[in-house]
């Protein structure tokens, strides 16, 4: 598996959504942590919204992206629990061509040392949709920086051995300019 890896980093292009009903991109504190970690790592954030929890919002904005030839992946927040308004998994897993049925598994893994049996009440959940991968994560900074640093942080980088999610996701296309247009 070896030739999932490459020698140089390929920084992607990530996009961040936010699924809450009682936070504004101002006080975001979860969506400031993923864009922390991305940035840090040499990505690039091509875009972020919050959006509340509604599965239609959530499956609009989720499927604007997996459509955009510029977003290689989407980091989602919030709505992953079991109250009644947690709707992320419902409206997320009937988009996916693949789930990553492993990230839930070692999400809730690393989980268990922070938050203790709790754990189980997290529906974390990834998948890849025409090229892009979708990770659906808890709504606390906590969650997403355990995500970040115990899984996406590798597993986006293009040198992790012996394989990463790189290899798996749509080349971003710089766009051609028209014959007559002015660059």
């Amino acid at each position: 598996m070896a030739h999932l890896s490459r020698s140089e980093f390929i920084p992607l292009n990530l996009a961040v959504l936010t699924i809450s009903d009682t936070r504004s991109l101002a006080d975001d504190a979860s969506g400031d942590a993923l864009v922390a970690g991305l940035q840090a790592a040499g990505h690039h954030l091509q875009a972020r919204a919050l959006v509340v929890d509604d599965i239609w919002q959530i499956r609009a904005m989720v499927c604007q992206w997996i459509a955009d030839a510029q977003v290689q992946v989407v980091l989602m927040t919030g709505g992953t629990g079991f109250t009644a308004r947690d709707n992320t998994p419902q409206a997320v897993a009937p988009l996916l061509d693949k789930q990553v049925d492993g990230f839930g598994e070692l999400f809730r893994h690393l989980s268990l040392e922070e938050i203790g049996t709790s754990t189980v009440q997290s529906r974390a959940l990834a998948g890849i949709s025409n090229g892009t991968l979708v990770c659906c994560l808890p709504g606390s900074p906590g969650a997403c920086r355990t995500g970040w640093q115990g899984i996406l942080r590798e597993q986006l980088d293009s040198r992790t051995r012996p394989c990463n999610f790189v290899a798996h996701l749509t080349p971003v296309v710089t766009p051609v300019p028209q014959c007559g247009s002015r660059s």
